[in-house]
C-alpha cells in the first residue's frame, strides 16, 4: 500500500469517525429528550420564567451580597407567590364567577328579548317584523347570545375542573417548575455558555439568538397579556355602566382581544347594534364608542409602552401559536406556543444576518427587507416615478410631473455636460 493510499484511508476512516460520532450525539440526545418529554413542558416554563426574571435575580444577588443560593431560592419563592398560584386561583376565580355571571346574562336576555325591539314603532315602519320574521318568532339572537356564553362558561370551568382533578400530576409539575427555576438561577449563565461552545455558529450568532429570544419572549409575551388584561378592565368599566354584567363581558374581551383585526370588536359592537335594535340608543351609542375609542386604543397604548423599540410578532401568528400552543401542550400552550414563534423569528433573523449578501436585491445595495422601501422619498421609488413621469403626459400627473421636470432642470443647469 503506498502512502497516497495510506493517508486516502485515513481521511476516509476519520471522515466516517466524525459522521458516527455526530450520530451518537444526535441518537443520545433523542434518547435523553425521550426520557424527559414527561417533564419538557415543565422545563420550558422554567426556563422561560428565568429569561424574563433573571435581571431581578441578578440585582437580589447583589443585594444579598453574592449569595446566589439564597437568591434564586427568594427568586423561586416570589415567582411561586406572585404569579403562579395567583393564576391558578384567577381561574378557578373566574370560572366561578362565571357561573353567576351567566346566569345574570340568562335574566337579562329573557327580559329584553329582541322580538320586543321588532315591535317598536320605528322597526314596524320599516317593516322589519316582516323581514326578521324567522328572527322574531324563534328568538335566534337571544339564544345565539346565550349559547356562545354558556359555551364561554363552560370552557373555563372545563380548565378549573381540570386542574382541581389533576391535583397530583400538577403538584408534580410545580414542584419540577420551581427546582428547575432554581438551578437555572443559579447554573443558568455556565449552560448557556456551554451551549454557546458547542453550537456550531459564529458567536455573534450565538449571543444574537439568546438576545432575540430574551427579548421576544419577555416584551412579546407580556406585552399581549397586559393589554388583554387591561382590554377587558376597560371593557368590563364600560359594559358595567350601562348596566351588562360587567364581569363576563372583561372575561370575553380579554380573551377576543388576542384575536387580530377584529378581537374585541366581536363583541362590543353586536352587543351596541343590539342595544340599539332595542330602542336602548344611549347604551347602544355609548357601548359603540366605548369599544372603539377606549378599549381599541388601550391596546396600542400598553403596547407601545412595553414593547417600544424591541422585537414582535405579527399579530395573526401570535393566535395562531396561542390557539396551536394550547392544542400540543395544554394549558402552557399559552406561553409556549408563542415561544416556539419566537424561535423561528430569531433564526430566520440570524438566517438573514448570515446570508445578506445573497439576499440583496439585484442591482441595489440594500437588504432585505428594506426598511425605508415604502418611504415616498426613497431614492428607488423616486427613480422610479421619474422614469415613468418622463413616459407619460405631464398633464395626467399634475404637481408631481412638474417637480420632476424642474428636478432635471436643476440638475442640467448644475452640470450642463451631463457628467
Amino acid at each position: 500500500m503506498t502512502e497516497r493510499e495510506s493517508n486516502t484511508n485515513t481521511a476516509k476512516f476519520n471522515n466516517f469517525s466524525r459522521w458516527f460520532l455526530i450520530f451518537l450525539v444526535v441518537a443520545a440526545l433523542a434518547a435523553t429528550l425521550y426520557v424527559f418529554k414527561p417533564f419538557l413542558v415543565d422545563i420550558a416554563i422554567a426556563a422561560v420564567l428565568v429569561t424574563i426574571f433573571y435581571n431581578y435575580y441578578l440585582k437580589l444577588t447583589k443585594f444579598l451580597h453574592g449569595h446566589r443560593r439564597t437568591a434564586s431560592f427568594l427568586m423561586c419563592l416570589i415567582l411561586l407567590v406572585i404569579i403562579i398560584l395567583p393564576t391558578i386561583n384567577l381561574v378557578i376565580y373566574t370560572a366561578n364567577k362565571s357561573v353567576l355571571a351567566y346566569n345574570e346574562a340568562v335574566v337579562y336576555f329573557e327580559n329584553n328579548s329582541f322580538s320586543q325591539a321588532l315591535n317598536h314603532p320605528v322597526a314596524e315602519r320599516f317593516n322589519l317584523g316582516y323581514l326578521f320574521s324567522d328572527i322574531k318568532d324563534n328568538n335566534l339572537i337571544n339564544n345565539t347570545m346565550l349559547d356562545f356564553l354558556k359555551g364561554f362558561s363552560n370552557t373555563l370551568i372545563a380548565a378549573a375542573k381540570s386542574l382541581v382533578v389533576g391535583t397530583t400530576g400538577f403538584i408534580v409539575s410545580l414542584v419540577v417548575i420551581i427546582f428547575t427555576m432554581y438551578f437555572f438561577f443559579i447554573d443558568g449563565k455556565k449552560l448557556l455558555n456551554y451551549l454557546t461552545y458547542l453550537l456550531p455558529l459564529k458567536e455573534k450568532y450565538t449571543e444574537e439568538i439568546f438576545k432575540k429570544f430574551h427579548e421576544i419572549s419577555s416584551t412579546t409575551i407580556i406585552s399581549t397579556f397586559v393589554a388583554a388584561l387591561a382590554q377587558g378592565a376597560v371593557g368590563a368599566i364600560g359594559f358595567g355602566i350601562v348596566g351588562f354584567p360587567a364581569f363576563l363581558a372583561g372575561i370575553v374581551i380579554a380573551f377576543l382581544s388576542l384575536m387580530p383585526v377584529l378581537g374585541s370588536a366581536l363583541f362590543y359592537a353586536p352587543v351596541g347594534f343590539y342595544y340599539l335594535m332595542m330602542g336602548q340608543v344611549w347604551q347602544g351609542i355609548f357601548v359603540l364608542l366605548w369599544g372603539f375609542l377606549i378599549i381599541g386604543t388601550v391596546d396600542n397604548i400598553v403596547r407601545a409602552l412595553m414593547i417600544k423599540d424591541k422585537a414582535q410578532i405579527n399579530p395573526i401568528f401570535v393566535i395562531l401559536s396561542i390557539l396551536g400552543g394550547i392544542a400540543v401542550f395544554g394549558f402552557w400552550g399559552v406561553v409556549l406556543g408563542p415561544l416556539v414563534v419566537s424561535l423561528l423569528v430569531t433564526i430566520l433573523h440570524i438566517y438573514s444576518l448570515e446570508f445578506s449578501n445573497e439576499l440583496k436585491a439585484e442591482n441595489k445595495n440594500q437588504d432585505f427587507p428594506p426598511q425605508e422601501s415604502m418611504r415616498l422619498d426613497n431614492p428607488i421609488l423616486s427613480d422610479l416615478l421619474e422614469n415613468i413621469l418622463k413616459t407619460s403626459k405631464p398633464e395626467r400627473w399634475g404637481w408631481l410631473a412638474k417637480k420632476s421636470e424642474e428636478k432635471d432642470s436643476v440638475k442640467s443647469k448644475k452640470d450642463p455636460n451631463g457628467n
